[in-house]
């Protein structure tokens, strides 16, 4: 192993750098090519309670994944390979001595920003999973919107039974968010006069209260902002193929059941049932007032989707509860769905 993987970690007392002060980039790029993890183990094999797990969490019904016969959906390539809350212990000393080093610099915050999959045979219950992983590219400093950091790619290449199954690359922003800075006021300078005719100073008055934290935009993109149009009428829209009439939910770029990637829209009657729903306690956020109910709400049309359930205590919320379509306004400019649980249906 090269010396990069045994660097010892770095910490931000070491290297007293700040996001001001780039590291240097060959650094980075020494790492390219190191293992993320060799020869790694998935805890579980491939197996027919979390394909079904899956396939109700993501309303797909496709018969391929059921029956003696099944396969696992190519999706849950990366399912397969996730080490829990425990982790796994695999893991590289590259990997972690570069994430070291990104930490050690000011990069703290982490966001996942994309994957790809190429899938090379289908996973069957039984399958035993094993998967080695490497650091593939470093990029040099970039700008973003949330802040200056660096994406990091990782290649993983997965077995089934020692055979290749499949290929993972996911991407993440290691990033140091952009400093919040408090407004000033600008100075005023004095009138040639007023040292020798000060003014009577004013009455002392409570300090304005700060404006209310505002709630996260949602990411709108060609593929949604039909949706959002819709929402923005206090309308409800279900996606539905033009081709085989599927009807689905969230909104995608074409139809998972035959491929097409025509369609059109129907309006959702409002109606719908808790499907399931957790109570969010922690952590705090800014702009929620935890704990509250956040459903995966079953509609009448056969779609579900994810929303606050209200109109009762969070915790008077019960599967298979009644619920009804509205639309909650969070602040001056903006409205979400959400489904108020109906007359009578608390019990």
């Amino acid at each position: 192993m090269s010396e990069v993987a045994h660097e010892e970690p770095v910490t931000a007392a070491r290297t007293a750098r700040t996001p001001e002060t780039p590291l240097p980039y060959e650094r980075l790029k020494a790492f390219e090519g190191q293992p993320a993890a060799t020869a790694a183990v998935g805890k579980d094999p491939v197996n027919a309670p979390m394909i079904r797990h899956w396939c109700e969490a993501m309303g797909d019904a496709n018969p391929a994944y059921q029956g003696p016969d099944a396969i696992a959906p190519p999706t849950m390539l990366q399912a397969w390979t996730m080490g829990g809350l425990s982790g796994h212990t695999d893991r590289s000393g590259a990997f972690d001595a570069l994430f070291a080093l990104l930490d050690g610099a000011g990069y703290t915050s982490v966001v996942a920003t994309d994957c790809e999959q190429e899938y090379l045979r289908p996973l069957r219950p039984g399958d035993e999973i094993t998967f080695d992983a490497v650091i593939e590219a470093v990029s040099e400093r970039k700008t973003t919107k949330l802040g200056v950091g660096h994406f990091v790619t990782t290649r993983m290449d997965v077995r089934a039974d020692g055979e290749p199954a499949g290929t993972h690359r996911f991407r993440i922003l290691k990033y140091a968010p952009h400093a919040r800075q408090a407004r000033q006021a600008s100075p005023v300078r004095e009138a040639p006069h007023a040292r020798q005719n000060p003014p009577a100073a004013p009455a002392a008055s409570a300090p304005s209260a700060p404006p209310a934290p505002r709630r996260p935009r949602p990411v709108i993109n060609r593929d949604n902002a039909g949706f959002w149009a819709g929402v923005a009428g206090n309308r409800l829209l279900i996606q539905r193929c033009t081709g085989c009439r599927t009807l689905r939910f969230p909104w995608l770029p074409g139809c998972s059941r035959c491929g097409s990637p025509e369609w059109d829209t129907v309006e959702a009657s409002g109606a719908g049932t808790v499907f399931s729903y957790v109570v969010l306690h922690h952590p705090p956020f800014p702009a929620f007032d935890p704990p509250y109910a956040v459903g995966l709400i079953e509609l009448a049309e056969g779609v579900r989707m994810v929303s606050n359930v209200v109109g009762v205590p969070h915790d008077r919320v019960r599967i298979g509860m009644p619920v009804r379509l509205d639309f909650q306004r969070v602040d001056e400019e903006f409205e979400l769905p959400v489904f108020r649980v109906t007359a009578g249906g608390e019990g």
